[in-house]
């Protein structure tokens, strides 16, 4: 089935053309028709399957009809998300679906000025992308009315729930009339996320699209038994003999992300850093960068995992196997979108091993191991052009010292 073949309006039929949607992603498929039908939804799919766009869709011709009746704003949706970056991306997938529908959608998130959001939902708003605590802090302070919401939508409600938002989600409920829809999007399912799901939606449609390895087909994926202080160089060779690439580095923590960050600059490689210390503004324009290929290689924390559409990633590296072993199939989903091809490669020290076997046992597959022989390592570390090592030029004067005694002979 086509797009052209859906019950949706001319615009986002145009939209979708434009943006070279021909066919629906198998969670599309099987979520725009519940939608349509204002059923409530409990939809689990991997990263990288197309879940935005299966209910920006169905959302945003249901708004534009309901507005050719009563030619007037109010907030009708609102998608609650965990993270600002990803709020701002789908708050673009909306604007670029709506096109000329007059469907108004905004982003609130907090991090930035809340007066220009403020003037935003003054003019008048469809649809709302939002982040717990700014919608909150608004709805607190009269900016927010929900008594017209028809549709709430929670997506990435695993990652909801791992950074505390529980009561939040509860707490939304209060401002909601009863007659509401519900969708509730997650790539991970277990007891916690049932219990609140079931808490909030009315006889759903479960919808589970999870092959039997969650990794992408398109991603190749690796590991290599790399001690922690040997890290640098091999992501310093890997980078330098890679140069045309677009690198996204993953870290554990910020200060880990700093710490790379500076050993590549000792070597020369240009790089910036992405995590939750750094203000909005920065973050953003970091990923602006990034996205149009100014800057190449990105460290980042998982704050970058969860989402975030980040085009051509080459390859991803994950520098610190990820404390939760779901992120790794979230990290290495940043790679292989679409059609294309990605390449993965994890970092394994000795004391990562036991989180490298929960991995294998949650992606219910091992990952084939990238073989390192003894004299490619330590080629690796003799030939950095790390500083505080000087191998290399130990090593030249070596050769200088040889030709010296030969010409002395």
């Amino acid at each position: 089935m086509k797009f052209e073949d859906y019950r949706i309006s001319i615009e986002l039929k145009t939209n979708l053309k434009k943006m070279g949607f021909k066919r629906p992603t198998d969670i599309q498929f099987k979520c725009i028709p519940h939608i349509q039908k204002g059923e409530d939804l409990l939809a689990i799919a991997q990263t990288g399957t197309g879940k935005t766009a299966a209910f920006a869709i169905p959302i945003l011709d249901k708004i534009q009809f309901i507005k050719k009746k009563t030619k007037t704003h109010a907030i009708r949706a609102i998608v609650m998300v965990p993270t600002r970056e990803l709020a701002i991306q789908i708050t673009n997938v909306f604007h670029e679906l709506g096109r000329n529908t007059k469907v108004r959608t905004q982003c609130i998130y907090g991090g930035v000025e809340q007066d220009p959001q403020i003037d935003a939902l003054l003019k008048g708003v469809d649809i709302m992308v939002t982040t717990p605590g700014r919608m909150f802090d608004l709805a607190s302070q009269g900016y927010i009315q929900m008594d017209k919401v028809e549709v709430v939508i929670l997506d990435e409600a695993d990652h909801m729930l791992d950074l505390g938002f529980y009561k939040d989600i509860k707490d939304l409920v209060r401002y909601l009339p009863n007659s509401r829809q519900t969708l509730f999007f997650s790539a991970t399912i277990d007891e916690k996320i049932k219990k609140l799901a079931y808490s909030l939606v009315k006889n759903p449609i479960r919808i589970q699209i999870s092959p039997k390895d969650p990794v992408s087909k398109n991603v190749d994926h690796s590991v290599a038994f790399i001690e922690m202080d040997d890290k640098r160089f091999f992501l310093e060779r890997l980078i330098k003999e890679n140069e045309d690439l677009k690198f996204l580095v993953f870290v554990r923590t910020k200060v880990r992300a700093e710490r790379v960050t500076a050993a590549m600059e000792r070597v020369q490689i240009k790089s910036e850093t992405i995590h939750g210390d750094k203000e909005q503004r920065d973050r953003e324009e970091v990923l602006s960068r990034f996205k149009t290929g100014k800057n190449k290689i990105l460290i980042a924390t998982d704050v970058s995992a969860r989402g975030i559409d980040i085009p051509d990633v080459d390859y991803v590296i994950n520098y610190d196997l990820p404390e939760q072993a779901e992120n790794y199939v979230h990290r290495v989903g940043r790679t292989g979108r679409g059609k294309k091809r990605g390449l993965a490669l994890a970092f394994c020290a000795k004391n990562e091993i036991e989180i490298l076997k929960q991995i294998e046992s949650y992606i219910t597959v091992p990952i084939k191991r990238a073989e390192i022989d003894s004299s490619e390592y330590q080629e690796t570390i003799l030939f950095s052009d790390d500083g505080s090592n000087n191998w290399k030029k130990l090593l030249e004067q070596e050769e200088l010292d040889k030709k010296k005694k030969r010409k002395g002979k």
